[in-house]
C-alpha cells in the first residue's frame, strides 16, 4: 500500500498539501520511465525524497537516525509494520531506528501518550503491536485516555503505573516534542520516514513501501560519512 493518512487540514498546512499533490503528479510521470528495481542514481531529490528546510534529529548522536513517523489509528502504518521488521533485520550498520508517534492533532495525542508511557515503563513490546492489531484487525475504538489505560492493563501492564506515566510531565514533554518535530519536518501525513533529520520520504513519494526503504538505504549511505544534523534543544 502506498497511501498515507493525512493530517487534519488547517490554513497553515494547505500549501504543504498542494506541494504534495504536485510531487505526486511528478512521481507518476517519473515512475513510468523507471525500471522496477531502481539504482541509487534513480533516486531524485524532490520526487523520491525531499530535504528538510532546517535539519533536526529526534535524538543527538553520531549514528544515522532513521525515524518512522506513525499513528496507531493509521491503517497504512499498520500495514507497514511487517516491512519495517523486515528492514530492521538487514538494516545498514550505521543506522539507528527510532519511532515517533506523530502528535499531529489533538485526537492523535492520546496514542502518542500511550506509546511514551509504555516506553517509559519498558513495556513497549507489550503495547505497540497489540494496540495496532486491536484497532485494525479487531476494530476496537481505543481513542480516549481511559480506554488506552484499560487496554494497557489488558496486556499485563500495571494499570496504576501506566496511568501515572501516561499523565506524567516527561510524557507530556515527549508529546510536545513530537508535535514540534512534525512541524519542523513539514510532514503532512503518515507513515513517513525521516533520515538523520535531513530528508523525508514516504511510500507516496517513492511509489511503494519497498522502494521507500530502498530510498532510506540510499540516504543512510549518503549520510554515513556526513556530519549529523543538530538535535532539538
Amino acid at each position: 500500500m502506498t497511501a498515507q493518512i493525512r493530517f487534519p487540514r488547517t490554513p497553515a498546512t494547505l500549501s504543504a498539501g498542494l506541494i504534495g499533490v504536485l510531487m505526486s503528479l511528478a512521481l507518476l510521470v517519473t515512475t513510468a520511465a523507471t525500471a522496477a528495481t531502481p539504482s541509487a542514481a534513480e533516486f531524485d531529490e524532490g520526487i523520491d525524497y525531499r530535504r528538510v528546510e532546517q535539519p533536526v534529529r529526534a535524538e543527538p548522536g553520531a549514528d544515522v537516525e532513521v525515524l518512522e513517523l506513525f499513528w496507531y489509528g493509521c491503517p497504512h502504518c499498520w500495514h507497514l509494520e511487517p516491512r519495517v521488521q523486515a528492514w530492521l533485520e538487514n538494516k545498514p550498520a550505521e543506522a539507528t531506528f527510532r519511532r515517533l508517534p506523530a502528535a499531529a492533532a489533538p485526537h492523535w495525542a492520546p496514542h502518542a501518550k500511550a506509546y511514551y508511557a509504555a516506553e517509559m515503563l519498558g513495556e513497549l513490546d507489550r503495547l505497540h503491536e497489540p494496540l495496532f492489531r486491536a484497532m485494525h484487525e479487531e476494530r476496537r475504538r481505543l481513542q480516549t485516555d481511559d480506554a488506552l489505560i484499560a487496554f494497557a492493563a489488558e496486556q499485563g501492564i500495571d494499570e496504576a503505573a501506566f496511568r501515572n506515566a501516561y499523565n506524567s510531565f516527561p510524557v507530556d514533554m515527549q508529546v510536545r516534542k513530537s508535535a514540534d518535530l512534525v512541524r519542523r519536518y513539514g510532514v503532512d501525513g503518515v507513515p513517513a520516514v525521516v533520515v538523520n533529520g535531513k530528508y523525508v520520504t514516504s511510500a507516496s513519494q517513492a511509489g511503494s513501501n519497498e522502494r521507500m526503504f530502498q530510498v532510506v538505504d540510499y540516504l543512510v549511505d549518503l549520510e554515513a560519512g556526513a556530519p549529523g544534523a543538530a538535535a532539538p534543544e
